[in-house]
């Protein structure tokens, strides 16, 4: 209303001297709507994340690919873009609910985050930094809304709350909400390490459900110790209750690793003073992951011989008793 009185008034009285301007009242409102519409804000992407490209690229390329998967597919949604990698043990098979799929698009959503969300994808692709954990929560709470029974995804190449370089980009309180949040969910959790799981992001992978934990085969995962962030010219006391605040929440991630790599609380804290790197096999062993995904490992597992067939091809004879 306050809008509209401040319209000047020989905008809507017509002149005489032409009669097309008793129009100008509907020219004026039309004026006004590109200032009523708000853009809809869009959830933080990597534009040089490898499986965020390869995703959009096959959404603009052949987009039934990812509408119109095989009901009987052995891999994890959307992996199969990448040769078709198989599963040394099949995960849980996805059925979609008929409230999910009642009105499917025939065509992909405007963004990649909706596309992932559609196949129950949860990627965390950016250091946990506010805006990615308020996307993560809300993408999980939706998807347990949507189907608290369907198991829940969540892709990871994360560099936790630190850069490439060290440099600290978040508090060690963006980890432990998203942790909570899938601690909370009804629903499986099944974790993927399709970069890097460095950090808190390593604390995610590991927590996720016991045997439905991948990696891929060249994924690595490290763990450390927090950071302390930079003091600059705060006052010694402060300097010291930051201090403190950091060797709890090391404390705590040493407790939560521990309790999902099923390692004592000193062996996760011996291995912590320093950056701890693991490979897939390595991170196997420790216990962050349960299942590496190989490419055709299942048929190579098949052609395998057993134990005694071996023996018996070598001409090797068991004797009984030993």
């Amino acid at each position: 209303m306050a809008a509209s009185l401040q319209l000047p008034m020989a905008s809507s009285i017509p002149s005489s001297s032409s009669p097309s301007t008793t129009r100008p009242i509907f020219k004026t409102h039309c004026s006004m709507k590109p200032t009523c519409s708000a853009k809809i804000p869009m959830s933080p992407i990597n534009p040089k994340d490898p499986f965020l490209s390869k995703l959009a690229s096959v959404a603009a390329t052949s987009p039934e690919r990812l509408l119109q998967r095989p009901s009987g597919s052995d891999s994890l949604p959307f992996l199969d873009l990448f040769d078709s990698p198989k599963l040394m043990a099949t995960p849980a098979q996805v059925e979609r609910s008929v409230s999910y799929n009642e009105h499917r698009p025939r065509r992909p959503p405007p963004d990649l985050p909706s596309l992932l969300l559609h196949g129950r994808i949860v990627y965390i692709g950016m250091p946990l930094v506010p805006a990615v954990t308020e996307l993560v929560i809300a993408e999980l709470m939706y998807l347990q809304w949507m189907d608290p029974k369907e198991p829940v995804y969540v892709y990871i190449n994360c560099t936790g709350t630190t850069r490439d370089d060290g440099e600290r980009v978040g508090m060690e309180t963006e980890g432990f909400a998203i942790y909570d949040a899938m601690m909370q969910l009804k629903n499986e959790i099944h974790t993927v390490a399709v970069g890097a799981a460095i950090g808190q992001a390593c604390l995610l992978l590991a927590a996720g459900t016991k045997g439905k934990r991948f990696m891929m085969p060249h994924a690595k995962a490290m763990i450390q110790q927090p950071r302390v962030p930079s003091s600059g010219l705060m006052p010694a006391s402060d300097v010291l209750i930051r201090a403190k605040e950091v060797i709890t929440n090391r404390d705590t991630l040493v407790k939560l690793l521990a309790k999902h790599t099923g390692n004592s609380e000193e062996t996760v804290s011996t291995v912590m003073r320093r950056p701890y790197y693991m490979d897939s096999t390595k991170a196997k062993e420790f216990g962050v992951i349960d299942k590496i995904l190989w490419r055709g490992q299942e048929k190579i597992m098949a052609d395998v011989l057993s134990p005694e067939e071996w023996d018996k091809n070598a001409g090797i004879q068991v004797v009984d008793g030993i």
